[in-house]
């Protein structure tokens, strides 16, 4: 008699767990539109959130906006202090709050 070995692989030929279809990054994804304050530093055109991010990120390694003795700490020029709530300088997970609440759908 002939023995079967197995290959170890799942039944129909795929391997580990997949995605859900695209539909977790959709939120990430979907257009926001910056209202005026921020709209003067990654512009006034709709964009998706990590664009948005990286945009601001930009901005603040232009200005030469880190705090060179702890980087996480921004300090806010006259453009990036009317998102910031007026505030001279904030942590950069603070940052990330300060910015979704100037974004809006649309």
């Amino acid at each position: 008699m002939a023995e079967k070995k197995s290959s170890g692989a799942k039944a129909g030929g795929k391997k580990g767990g997949g995605s859900k279809g695209g539909a977790a990054n959709s939120a990430f994804m979907a257009p926001l539109t910056p209202d005026a304050a921020l709209a003067a530093i990654v512009g006034k055109d709709p964009l998706p959130r990590t664009e948005v991010t990286k945009r601001v990120w930009d901005y603040i390694r232009q200005n030469n906006l880190q705090d060179p003795k702890d980087k996480r700490t921004i300090k806010t020029d006259a453009k990036l202090k009317a998102v910031c709530d007026g505030k001279d300088s904030v942590s950069m997970f603070e940052l990330t709050k300060l910015v979704n609440a100037h974004l809006k759908k649309g």
